[in-house]
């Protein structure tokens, strides 16, 4: 179930059959905790297993950030500190934190959608390429500052940025710590589409809603389909494909989405 109570983040459903999860701290430029990668598994988790629910965007409050990564201006809770303190405990802590989250958005059989407003700039960078695809404004600006204070693309952007942008830019864009406009980045492979400040929510929730109203099951084996291929080779992505088949073939989508073409209409898929 699709749970919309949270501190730090802001979740409803602006469209049908299409979820959004907003991060909520827009005075800290959407700077994440260790609180809000809880709270992101447990609505990303709600999303996941609502069948109701067919797409997701993410997004950042306000106008200055997607978001800037975790937060180090000093002010964790006294828990964070404790955990830190502990053998392992900045790893455990990372682990169950935002790399949680990452693995949590990779995993999922349902098209992501990152909505990217202001900054998005190392974990708030790997957060965005955790979704499938990334809707960016004019204005937005994407890069790498970590090793800037020291840290590392430890949130999944070591894997992230050299599969979006080649391990050259990937090292030059981190160890430099460069920051681009949207359409460089776009240009770089971290941005799927610019459009417009104005028309950016509009333009990213009707994305969604396209992609809501597509065959489920299709959608969600072209997905697991594609992710899984980027890591094998032909012959065993041929055979998904052969396994794939005997759930759509045979499904009340094919059916109506033949004929919905040979009555021109468009078609209602149900998912089954």
């Amino acid at each position: 179930m699709f749970v919309t109570d949270y501190d730090t983040l802001v979740c409803d459903t602006p469209r049908p059959h299409v979820a959004r999860i907003t991060l909520n701290r827009p005075k800290q430029m959407n700077a994440y905790t260790f609180r809000m990668t809880q709270e992101l598994q447990a609505a990303i988790a709600g999303f996941r297993d609502d069948d109701g629910l067919r797409a997701l965007l993410v997004t950042g409050a306000g106008e200055r950030a997607f978001c800037t990564g975790g937060d180090i201006s000093g002010s964790e809770p006294e828990h964070s500190r404790q955990v830190r303190s502990q053998p392992m405990g900045q790893g455990r802590e990372m682990r169950d934190g935002m790399q949680a989250v990452v693995l949590a958005l990779r995993r999922l059989d349902k098209p992501s959608v990152a909505m990217v407003r202001g900054f998005a700039v190392a974990g708030g960078l790997a957060l965005a390429l955790a979704c499938d695809l990334r809707i960016a404004a004019d204005s937005a600006r994407l890069g790498d500052t970590a090793t800037k204070f020291g840290l590392l693309p430890d949130e999944g952007g070591a894997w992230l940025f050299p599969r979006a942008m080649g391990l050259d830019r990937a090292l030059k864009m981190s160890l430099l710590n460069e920051i681009y406009p949207a359409s460089v980045a776009r240009d770089l492979g971290l941005v799927t589409e610019v459009v417009e400040d104005a028309a950016l929510e509009t333009h990213a929730l009707q994305l969604c809603e396209t992609l809501a109203a597509k065959a489920p099951l299709a959608v969600r084996l072209t997905k697991m389909m594609m992710a899984k291929a980027m890591d094998t080779p032909l012959e065993s992505s041929l055979v998904d494909a052969q396994m794939a088949v005997m759930v759509t073939n045979p499904s009340d989508d094919v059916r109506e989405g033949v004929a919905a073409f040979r009555e021109k209409r468009p078609p209602q898929f149900e998912g089954r």
